[in-house]
């Protein structure tokens, strides 16, 4: 769960969104995680453990967390749960952190 931010800092709600993003990125193995469930849309965990060096119990613990920021979905399925990139929130992000970038200077990034 992202932290909360004083009121005076806290910002818009869009920027607590992508403050909750960037911290579900912030570790390499969930990129590397959500970077497989975009390719392989829906996966299973199995899908993930085959591919990347984590043991099952940590690649469940990262996906919580990127379920948890919404960019991917849990579909239950017994005996297995899929899951799914939430395309739309990836594209929100995208277009806000390009246009935050390109704010930050002045809109001459190269």
């Amino acid at each position: 769960m992202p932290q909360r931010l004083e009121p005076a800092i806290a910002g818009t709600s869009q920027t607590l969104r992508l403050a909750a993003v960037f911290a579900a990125l912030s570790n390499p193995a969930r990129i590397e995680i959500l970077r497989h469930v975009s390719r392989h849309n829906p996966c299973k965990c199995k899908d993930i453990t085959d591919v990347l060096p984590l043991a099952q119990s940590t690649v469940s613990q990262h996906l919580k967390v990127l379920v948890e920021a919404e960019l991917i979905s849990c579909e239950a399925r017994p005996p297995s749960s899929y899951y799914r990139v939430n395309e739309a929130l990836v594209r929100e992000v995208s277009d806000a952190t390009g246009n935050f970038l390109k704010g930050c200077c002045g809109g001459d990034c190269r």
